[in-house]
């Protein structure tokens, strides 16, 4: 195998001291075929992997810093960005293993496209604009209410990601791979025009019970997506601007919060509740498979998280579930 090393130059003094420690080498060898891709000498031992990913970068251009992943073992996790050499198990010459993360692209443009599309769709199907019923139908109107006030509710909630992701939200990582909007998109898009198709379908049927029904579903609803705001306000209040800091996240003031005794990740046990409401205001069963779906997948991603905490730090409150208080 013909031998692709790329030089990658020096690293220069970056802070003064009395005396200095002894540098290091750092080798880059590609996680699948074991070859060394690049060759670092004279690296500080504070140097950090997301300065080391800069380095490599420079001779291989093709594989800017956030489309690589950095491993102590090929087969083993990335290393993070903020990971110190010195504090690494290597020795003299540290040995590296990459992987090619694909094309990325941010997190808000993710949510910001996942999110536009349902909000469109649905409002496309609520105006009932041609091609999508009857020619008949085109531009009416529901006579049901129940039907206006899904389609508020619908908006409301897809506005309030959207505002979410531009002023609130901190992402603790900048990118994920490109092949992500795709499947997120067919999954929030899809959903939301299935929903749409039978709410706002001519021949669409109230709830059995009534506006007593509607109603109780409206509170549910809209007590849900003031308590999931107040989770995230709560969680973007952790970690300060351009961190990465991880902190146990706490109750507050706002009693909405106080589910954190014990849920850890109550932003998805208020959006659960929201969606059930939803489900109940429209009693319609694609947006009741949609709930079933996303409480799935919400549910593998809160145990994730909880597994995070009780790794992280070792005085995490014992009582907190996952997503669901004393059941999951």
């Amino acid at each position: 195998m013909a031998d692709i090393t790329a030089p990658c130059g020096r690293v220069d003094a970056r802070r003064s001291r009395s005396f200095r420690r002894p540098m290091k080498q750092v080798e880059i060898l590609d996680a699948k075929t074991k070859d060394k891709l690049c060759f670092l000498d004279k690296v500080e031992p504070n140097a950090t992997i997301g300065e080391i990913k800069s380095m490599f970068h420079k001779s291989h251009p093709q594989w800017y810093p956030t489309r690589q992943s950095i491993r102590l073992d090929a087969k083993g996790k990335s290393l993070k960005d903020e990971d110190v050499l010195q504090h690494l198990p290597v020795g003299t010459t540290a040995t590296f293993y990459f992987r090619d993360l694909g094309a990325q692209i941010s997190w808000v443009t993710v949510f910001l496209t996942e999110y536009m599309g349902p909000l469109v769709l649905y409002l496309m199907f609520y105006f009932r604009v041609p091609f999508i019923y009857a020619a008949k139908y085109d531009f009416t109107t529901s006579k049901h209410w129940v039907v206006h006030l899904a389609c508020m509710c619908h908006s409301f909630h897809f506005v309030k990601r959207l505002l979410e992701t531009l002023f609130v939200h901190r992402f603790s990582h900048g990118t994920m791979p490109l092949r992500n909007i795709f499947k997120n998109c067919t999954y929030y898009w899809g959903f939301a025009a299935w929903m749409a198709y039978y709410i706002n379908h001519p021949l669409y049927t109230p709830p059995i019970y009534g506006e007593q029904q509607i109603r109780l579903a409206l509170v549910l609803f809209l007590f849900c997506q003031i308590g999931n705001f107040s989770i995230h306000i709560a969680l973007r209040n952790l970690r300060p601007p351009g961190s990465k800091t991880r902190k146990i996240p706490y109750p507050t003031k706002n009693p909405f919060t106080w589910i954190f005794l014990l849920v850890s990740c109550p932003n998805y046990t208020y959006e659960l509740g929201a969606w059930l409401g939803f489900t109940l205001m429209t009693q319609c069963l694609p947006v009741a498979f949609f709930t079933l779906v996303g409480f799935i997948q919400m549910t593998v991603w809160a145990k994730g998280k909880h597994r995070s905490y009780l790794k992280e730090f070792r005085d995490y409150p014992p009582l907190r579930s996952p997503i669901l208080p004393f059941i999951l």
